[in-house]
């Protein structure tokens, strides 16, 4: 499995493309904006997009997702709490007022592209649908945890006790060679976050 990484949209938020590289059917993670930056790069890898997918509902995370349907035609992955909030146009929630296919994605789900297997995490707390995917030996976390911090709770539905807790049992009971690649910045592992987090001490 091939990822690549590219900061989109105004505030950088990280968007991944994942490539299975026997077939190059892809899934795009979070295209928070730059549509045509990320064309590109879905273009260079040869990818085959199959499904966009979201870990939450921020709109610096689904700013391109209208130009990813209207291009591809593939359906988006998204947690319901959090599409109900974006259907709803809640503050900071992006607007799904066009057409496409949702396919709601809960804990224990799985997500294939060609031979590789997504495994849909719900960590909740940063926004209530908020969800992280784990593929092979990697977690994508989206805002549920950073490089030695975590995501904000003062949003609307955020609630810090449960971030904590989605952390602390959906990612922390993971290998500290688990790598994860967060929503915004650079990546990081479990085992560093666990011992260095002074959010999760």
């Amino acid at each position: 499995m091939i990822i690549k990484r590219i900061p989109a949209g105004i505030y950088a938020a990280n968007c991944y493309i994942l490539v299975d590289e026997a077939t190059k059917e892809s899934a795009v993670i979070d295209p928070g904006g730059d549509a045509d930056d990320l064309f590109e790069a879905v273009s260079e890898m040869g990818a085959e997009v199959k499904h966009i997918v979201l870990t939450h509902g921020h709109l610096d995370h689904t700013g391109a997702v209208r130009d990813f349907v209207n291009k591809f035609d593939v359906p988006v992955y998204v947690n319901k709490k959090d599409w109900d909030l974006m259907s709803n146009n809640e503050y900071l929630f992006g607007n799904l007022n066009f057409n496409g296919k949702y396919v709601y994605v809960n804990d224990n789900d799985v997500i294939k592209i060609g031979e590789t297997a997504i495994e849909c995490l719900e960590t909740p707390g940063h926004t209530p649908g908020g969800m992280s995917y784990k593929v092979e030996d990697k977690i994508l976390t989206g805002d549920t945890l950073f490089l030695g911090s975590i995501g904000r709770t003062d949003l609307t539905g955020g609630d810090f006790n449960v971030l904590i807790k989605s952390i602390k049992d959906k990612l922390l009971i993971n290998d500290d060679s688990i790598v994860i690649y967060p929503g915004h910045g650079p990546s990081s592992t479990i085992g560093y976050e666990r011992n260095r987090n002074t959010f999760l001490r």
